[in-house]
């Protein structure tokens, strides 16, 4: 099942400052729902738990994180895969680019693909979709206060197309 998103979000900070947090493990851990752990893993990668809930499904993520297209300050293409046991697998990537915006602030756009199979693919597209969209709303939410401030300005959820196993 496949779940396609875009959105952005104005920063009350420089785009110099808004790229180095995106760059920060420590941010990063603090912003990513259910995140455990979040470390560097060589150069442009890390290793990553998370602990997601979708519906009746409660699983625990392993994966790895890389970042590539790396166009410092502007733009980066971060993608991820994790395993949940028995729950399935997740695994997609997000363009990220920053703008300036009025007042010197930073436009942060995002446009992110994401696939799941397994037990979480069963639950049905409406639900992932929520999921997803509470998910990211919640990670730009903690991350706009950890720059200093900021305002979703929007984010979208494309209907998702299921896969085998998928119900709509």
């Amino acid at each position: 099942m496949a779940v396609n998103m875009s959105g952005e979000v104005v920063l009350a900070a420089d785009r110099e400052r808004v790229w180095a947090m995106l760059n920060d493990p420590e941010v990063l851990k603090i912003c990513i729902p259910g995140c455990e752990t979040f470390e560097p893993d060589g150069e442009n990668a890390f290793r990553a738990v998370a602990r997601v809930k979708i519906g009746p499904v409660n699983a625990r993520f392993k994966g790895k994180v890389t970042l590539s297209d790396i166009d410092a300050p502007n733009s980066y293409k971060i993608s991820g895969e994790g395993e949940g046991g028995v729950a399935g697998f997740a695994k997609g990537g997000a363009a990220v680019r920053l703008e300036p915006a009025e007042d010197g602030g930073t436009r942060l756009i995002y446009d992110v693909e994401a696939n799941a199979g397994g037990k979480i693919a069963q639950l049905g597209s409406r639900l992932i979709n929520s999921v997803a969209k509470k998910n990211a709303d919640n990670f730009f939410t903690k991350f706009a206060e950890a720059v200093g401030g900021g305002t979703i300005v929007a984010s979208e959820v494309e209907e998702a197309n299921l896969g085998a196993g998928g119900m709509p």
